[in-house]
């Protein structure tokens, strides 16, 4: 997942021009991509773009300002939800459920909390016309929200794209001590539960390595899609958090350091 202060970096090469009113599906092949992952630019942030951009393994970052520049790096950041990982403090947090965890119910302000910058950070890759195109996706099932609750008040989440058993996640904030890992720690649960194969967790970092989390090259990371991307799930199309899934982040899991 991208952090929400990370910037796309502007690269020399020349990717592939996408004209706006380019059919949906008109990527090139994503081996045409740069070192970097940078593949397209151009085009719109429709919900039929975005999909087929998704089913390919391509996904939009870039800055406000700056023309759609659509990504396929290598290597590529997956999880299998069977394979999360809780070390003892997180899991001694979760016995201690400090945070109300839901599922889609409140989609656009989680995509809000990641948008916002943190202190000292100079802006987000959020930007307004993302917000409006994946709360659209959510209108149409296809984009889903965690949130953490503490009293009442939203205080952290994330949000991602649901295609197939493929989770594809997009970003994560947190105004509470561990909040964002609680609700990834429920959504990897809960996506185990409805029989999702993999989560495409696209930029590699620490903190998703510690999840279990490993990168692959993209070439096998493609394989991965192309074998689940039309496998039905067991997930409804508005999501809601299986009561299960609490008991068995606390009970199911080896603990690791």
């Amino acid at each position: 997942m991208r952090l929400r202060n990370q910037h796309p970096v502007r690269y020399p090469a020349k990717p592939w021009l996408l004209p706006p009113d380019a059919p949906a599906t008109a990527f090139p092949a994503v081996a045409t991509a740069t070192a970097d992952g940078l593949l397209a630019i151009g085009g719109d942030l429709s919900p039929a773009r975005l999909i087929a951009a998704y089913r390919r393994g391509i996904f939009p970052w870039y800055s406000e300002g700056e023309p759609i520049l659509w990504w396929s790096p290598t290597p590529r950041m997956v999880m299998s939800p069977d394979q999360l990982h809780l070390g003892r403090s997180l899991r001694k947090r979760l016995r201690q459920q400090p945070y109300q965890i839901t599922l889609d119910h409140a989609f656009s302000a989680v995509i809000a909390g990641c948008a916002a910058p943190r202190a000292g950070a100079d802006g987000t890759w959020i930007t307004a016309a993302m917000i409006d195109a994946y709360c659209q996706l959510h209108r149409l099932g296809y984009a889903h929200s965690v949130e953490a609750w503490q009293e009442g008040l939203l205080v952290g989440g994330l949000y991602g794209i649901a295609i197939g058993q493929i989770f594809f996640g997009e970003s994560m904030f947190s105004r509470a001590n561990d909040a964002s890992k609680i609700a990834f720690a429920h959504l990897v649960q809960q996506l185990q539960q409805w029989r999702f194969a993999l989560i495409d967790c696209q930029m590699e970092t620490a903190h998703l390595r510690r999840f279990g989390a490993t990168a692959v090259p993209r070439e096998q990371f493609l394989g991965q899609l192309q074998a689940h991307i039309d496998q039905p799930s067991l997930a409804t199309p508005v999501w809601h958090l299986d009561p299960s899934v609490a008991a068995a982040l606390t009970g199911n899991h080896r603990a690791t350091e």
